[in-house]
């Protein structure tokens, strides 16, 4: 409705003129939230309901949701990053659990031999599970593995019987010699993630170890990179 003012000009009522300006703030805002939405950093920490938010990652992408109940990790994968110090529990492409870790006092490179300090790279499993070791509860790697052993066999630093013995048990998947120069009974065992203390094993806090304790069995798969 527009009312006709005396000088000729037209003029529009007070509630006309509010009523289009919050019809256009209305637009602006909504236009505004889409364009947000469209800008999420996929870095930033996700709040609220952590599975419901991991619903609209991109296919394939590592999703995060730590507050998925231990009862419900059941096949974990388990990445130990020494460069980063951390350890990442994985489970069907979702990162459940992450924890803090210290290694070896001589951390970088692989491990080569008893007493050199390195924590050891490569694809392992875990082949023993210990409730009441030295330091708590811990998880024994198969190393040496088939890597590390062809490795040394070929250099001349074990023995032909040696070799054989750690290839049998890496076949059979059963725990691997431990007396060999090469060294073993690297665990991931509690006692604290605060520095680079253990001769060669992955530490974590021991709250950490108690979790990961319940979580991991004989067998699981435990990958140690650089």
């Amino acid at each position: 409705m527009q009312i006709m003012r005396l000088d000729g000009k037209m003029k529009f009522p007070i509630n006309m003129l509010l009523l289009a300006f919050f019809l256009s703030a209305c637009s602006m805002q909504n236009s505004g939230s889409k364009l947000e939405s469209a800008r999420v950093d996929k870095n930033c920490k996700p709040s609220g309901n952590l599975s419901q938010q991991n619903e609209s990652h991109e296919k394939g992408a590592l999703k995060v949701d730590y507050l998925t109940p231990l009862c419900n990790i059941s096949a974990p994968e388990v990445f130990v990053y020494k460069e980063k110090r951390r350890l990442y529990v994985v489970q069907s492409n979702v990162l459940v659990r992450d924890y803090p870790v210290g290694l070896g006092f001589h951390p970088q490179g692989d491990k080569e031999k008893e007493g050199d300090g390195r924590t050891p790279e490569g694809e392992f499993w875990i082949c023993v599970k210990n409730a009441a070791s030295q330091f708590g509860k811990s998880l024994g790697l198969n190393y040496p593995d088939k890597k590390h052993a062809e490795r040394a066999f070929f250099a001349g630093i074990i023995s032909p019987v040696e070799f054989r013995d750690i290839l049998l048990a890496f076949e059979n998947r059963d725990k691997p010699p431990w007396n060999t120069v090469l060294g073993g009974e690297i665990f991931i065992h509690s006692g604290g993630a605060h520095k680079d203390w253990t001769n060669g094993c992955v530490a974590l806090y021991d709250s950490d170890m108690e979790e990961l304790f319940k979580i991991a069995a004989v067998g699981t798969p435990v990958s140690i990179r650089p």
